[in-house]
C-alpha cells in the first residue's frame, strides 16, 4: 500500500469526503459496513464518520484508515505521535496475543510498517513461508471418482446412475494421500484475501508462495471450517499462520459496496484492549506469592452477573479489585456510576481496597476515599468489619522518552497504588 493511500486518525477524530483521499464511495462502503455491526464501530456525521472506541484498520480498496489510541487529545496531526501510538497499539496487541509475533526477531520488531494492516500481512506471509520451508505436510482424505479398475470401495448406487451405459468403470471411495486439505485451503483462502488487498511489495511473495498450494482446492472458508480443524503433533507448527488467516477471512467483505470495492477490517474495542493488557503485565510481572485473576464473573441477581475487571489476592489473603477504564478522567472527579460499581465488587468480593486505573495525561493519583458503609464478613473462622476504600490510580504506557514502558516497570507501578 502506498503511503499515499493510508490515512491515520486517532479516537474520537472525524474523518470527511474530500479529507486524505477520503470520498463518498468510502463513506459509503463503511456506512453500510457499519450497519451490518449495529452502528458500533463509528458514528456517522454530515458527510463523514466520527471514530469512537474502536481502534485498528479499516482497508477499502486501495484505501487503509487506521484508528490508533490516544491517551490525549494534542498534536493529533503530527507523524511523531502516530508513529508512537502505532507502536503503542502493536504491542498491545501483541501482548494481547491478537497478532502474534512473539516468534519475529527483534530486526522485524522494529521494522516501521506502513500500517497495523501491513504488519498482520507480513507475519502471515513470513509463518507460511517458514512452513512451506519445513515441507507442507500430507494427509488422508476420501475421494470418490470413475476408475476403471476397483479401488478402495464401490459404490452401489452412484456405480449404477453413472455407470448404467460404461459396464468398464467403477464409481469408488478410496483415500489419498496428498497437500489438499482443509488446512491448506483455509492458508489458500488467507493468500487469496492477500492477493486481493495487499500492495504490490508483496505481490511476489504473495505469488510465490500461491505457486505452492498449487492443486489444493478452492474453498469459501466460514467460521464452521476453523471449528474442524484439530492440530496434531505434526500439524502444530500451522497455529500461527491459522489463527492469522482466521482474523483475516472472518473480517474480509468481498464486493460489500455494489461490487465495487473489497473490504477488511481489524477493529478492537480500546476499553477491553486496555484491561486485557493490563491484566497480562500485572500477571506476568506480579509480586512473589500474589495471585492475579481475569474477568471473575458471579451471580449477584437471578441470571444477572457482575465481573470486576482484575482481582488481586496477596500472600496475608487480602483481596484487592482494578478496574480499567480507557476514558480521560479528573484525580479528584470519578463518575458516580463508577464509584458505585467499585463499591459492589468490594462488597461482594469482600474486597478492602479498589482501583479505578486510567490512562494518564497530566493526572495525579487520589488518596484513597472510604465508603460510608461498613460491611461485615466471616473472616478466618469470625465476622469482621471491613472498612472499604477506592481510589483513582493513573498510569501512562510511555516513558518519559517517550519509548513504550517496559512490562515489570509498568507492574510495579500498579502494585505499588494498592499498598
Amino acid at each position: 500500500m502506498s503511503i499515499n493511500n493510508l490515512i491515520q486518525v486517532f479516537e474520537y477524530q472525524k474523518l470527511r469526503i474530500g479529507e486524505h483521499g477520503f470520498t463518498k464511495n468510502h463513506l459509503d462502503t463503511m456506512v453500510k459496513f457499519n450497519e451490518q455491526h449495529g452502528n458500533k464501530y463509528f458514528t456517522p456525521i454530515y458527510n463523514g464518520v466520527q471514530f469512537i472506541s474502536y481502534v485498528g484498520v479499516i482497508k477499502i480498496g486501495d484505501l487503509t484508515i487506521e484508528i490508533l489510541p490516544k491517551a490525549d487529545r494534542v498534536n493529533l496531526d503530527s507523524q511523531i505521535e502516530k508513529d508512537t501510538w502505532q507502536n503503542v497499539l502493536l504491542e498491545m496487541l501483541r501482548i494481547c496475543k491478537k497478532i502474534q509475533i512473539d516468534t519475529v526477531s527483534e530486526t522485524q520488531l522494529k521494522k516501521r510498517y506502513n500500517s497495523i494492516l501491513e504488519a498482520y500481512f507480513t507475519l502471515y506471509l513470513t509463518e507460511i513461508e517458514h512452513l512451506v520451508r519445513i515441507g507442507l505436510i500430507k494427509q488422508y482424505r476420501k475421494k470418490q471418482s470413475n476408475q476403471l479398475a476397483l479401488k478402495g470401495k464401490l459404490l452401489f448406487s452412484q456405480n449404477i446412475q453413472k455407470n448404467i451405459v460404461h459396464k468398464e468403470r467403477f464409481y469408488c471411495e478410496h483415500q489419498v494421500y496428498d497437500k489438499n486439505h482443509l488446512i491448506h485451503e483455509v492458508l489458500l483462502q488467507g493468500l487469496n484475501v492477500l492477493d486481493n488487498l495487499s500492495n504490490s511489495q508483496l505481490t511476489d511473495r504473495v505469488n510465490r508462495l500461491l505457486f505452492q498450494f498449487d492443486g489444493v482446492a478452492q474453498t469459501k472458508i466460514t467460521e464452521s471450517h476453523f471449528k474442524r480443524i484439530k492440530l496434531n503433533r505434526k500439524s502444530k507448527p500451522y497455529e500461527q499462520a491459522l489463527n492469522i488467516a482466521k482474523m483475516l477471512i472472518l473480517n474480509y467483505s468481498s464486493n460489500i459496496s455494489s461490487g465495487e470495492d473489497n473490504m477488511l477490517t481489524l477493529l478492537f474495542d480500546m476499553n477491553m484492549l486496555w484491561e486485557e493488557y493490563i491484566f497480562r503485565i500485572l500477571n506476568k510481572h506480579k509480586k512473589e506469592n500474589y495471585t492475579v485473576s481475569f474477568q471473575n464473573s458471579d451471580v449477584f441477581w437471578k441470571h444477572k452477573t457482575i465481573r470486576p475487571d482484575i482481582v488481586i489476592i496477596n500472600p496475608q489473603n487480602e483481596t484487592f479489585i482494578i478496574d480499567t477504564k480507557w476514558k480521560i478522567v479528573q484525580s479528584n472527579n470519578p463518575s458516580d456510576n463508577d464509584l458505585k460499581q467499585m463499591f459492589t465488587y468490594n462488597l461482594h468480593w469482600k474486597a478492602k481496597r479498589s482501583l479505578l486505573l486510567y490512562p494518564k495525561v497530566d493526572q495525579e493519583d487520589s488518596t484513597f476515599g472510604k465508603y460510608k458503609y461498613q460491611s461485615i464478613h466471616q473472616l478466618q473462622n469470625e465476622y469482621q468489619k471491613i472498612e472499604s476504600e477506592c481510589k483513582l490510580g493513573f498510569v501512562n504506557v510511555l516513558n518519559h522518552n517517550g519509548e513504550i514502558k517496559k512490562g515489570e516497570l509498568l507492574s510495579e507501578e500498579v502494585f505499588n497504588k494498592l499498598i
